[in-house]
């Protein structure tokens, strides 16, 4: 296994992402407590010592599952992540009611890592807001020794990490940023991992193979990366890709099965960076992928003075291709609820105002009225 220096301390460069844990039928709130046994077991004899979990994870019963999985292991033996579930507004006055139960359900002492989860467009607000006292409270967990390594997650744009970092950034010992060889360009990974370099603030990865999407590759892509690597899986470019960027610390990996974790480990027992000539192939198939499949807005703003409706055209437009994309998830439809009702998708009215000065011509209409029928909107 290799492994990361941090503050002294050595964190397995891959970490077990405890979202996706093995199910009972299916049920997303039905762990298999046996069978996450048996992974957390063979991942800590293989030398994986960080574990990421969050309130929210399989209906609230990840941090349980991980909690009994871990409890026969010496303390010293690994390092325990969970978060402030901020993505949910109800639980903003609950930060102490919420710490105190998931070191229960952990049944633990302390956190080794902890978490601002989720800072984004619908929470940004009021997770800088000091009324609700997140900060300062988890300040003191810190000073107590409950929270050994405090920071932060975050799906929101480049201006949402910069108010964060810009009022909490000196305290955070780490960012935990969805990157991978097509978010590079697409989510804008590059500039938010030079951002954060920016501010001294190592960087763990979520959503390394993008929900399994970089995993299952088209054939004529795989079997160009076959060419420059006949050995090496899509996943295992994947995770390639991320060794090559060395201001990455960890990199966290939902791994669900057996398999997936005895070909993940068996990746990062030595590091094999991309050569420059691997790096622009995947910079080329990344384009291809998201030429392919999503509007070529360029953000101009035309469109937006011609909108009866006063509607952000171009952000509509890249929530739109994000969604198409993915093929659903949740980010768009987490930074569509910081947008007012009457600025929605659905507001369109099919007008075609915005259409008629586009210099990209995309059918703007057309492209939001599917981003309803995607979100389920009639």
């Amino acid at each position: 296994m290799i492994y990361s220096d941090f503050h002294g301390e050595k964190l397995s460069s891959l970490g077990l992402g405890c979202m996706r844990l093995p199910l009972i039928d299916g049920e997303d709130g039905c762990v298999d407590q046996a069978k996450t046994d048996e992974m957390i077991g063979y991942a800590m004899e293989h030398g994986i010592n960080y574990y990421d979990t969050a309130w929210g994870y399989h209906a609230g019963n990840s941090e349980l599952a991980v909690g009994n999985a871990l409890k026969s292991y010496p303390r010293e033996s690994f390092k325990l992540a969970d978060k402030f579930p901020g993505y949910d507004l109800a639980n903003m006055g609950k930060v102490k009611e919420i710490f105190e139960e998931q070191l229960k359900k952990c049944q633990v002492e302390y956190f080794d890592f902890y978490l601002f989860h989720n800072v984004c467009e619908m929470n940004i607000e009021q997770y800088l807001d000091p009324k609700y006292g997140i900060f300062d409270y988890l300040i003191e967990q810190k000073k107590n020794g409950r929270i050994r390594h405090l920071g932060f997650s975050a799906h929101g744009e480049m201006p949402v990490l910069e108010k964060f970092i810009g009022k909490y950034g000196e305290y955070m010992e780490f960012g935990q940023l969805q990157v991978n060889w097509l978010d590079w360009t697409f989510q804008n990974a590059a500039g938010k991992v030079k951002l954060y370099s920016e501010h001294n603030i190592p960087i763990w990865v979520m959503e390394p193979v993008r929900g399994g999407k970089l995993a299952n590759l088209p054939e004529k892509y795989a079997e160009t990366l076959k060419k420059l690597r006949p050995e090496a899986s899509p996943a295992e470019w994947a995770f390639r890709f991320l060794q090559s960027i060395p201001e990455i610390k960890v990199t966290l990996s939902g791994m669900s099965n057996f398999e997936q974790l005895k070909e993940n480990i068996a990746v990062y027992e030595e590091a094999k960076p991309l050569s420059d000539k691997e790096m622009t192939t995947l910079a080329a198939i990344a384009a291809e992928m998201i030429n392919g499949g999503t509007v070529p807005c360029t953000a101009c703003h035309y469109c937006t003075a011609h909108c009866p409706q006063g509607l952000d055209i171009p952000n509509l437009l890249e929530l739109y291709n994000e969604h198409k994309l993915t093929g659903g998830g949740f980010i768009a439809p987490m930074a569509l609820g910081a947008v007012p009702q009457d600025k929605q998708p659905s507001s369109c009215i099919g007008c075609r105002s915005c259409e008629a000065v586009c210099p990209q011509q995309i059918k703007i209409s057309e492209a939001l009225a599917d981003f309803n029928k995607m979100l389920g909107i009639s």
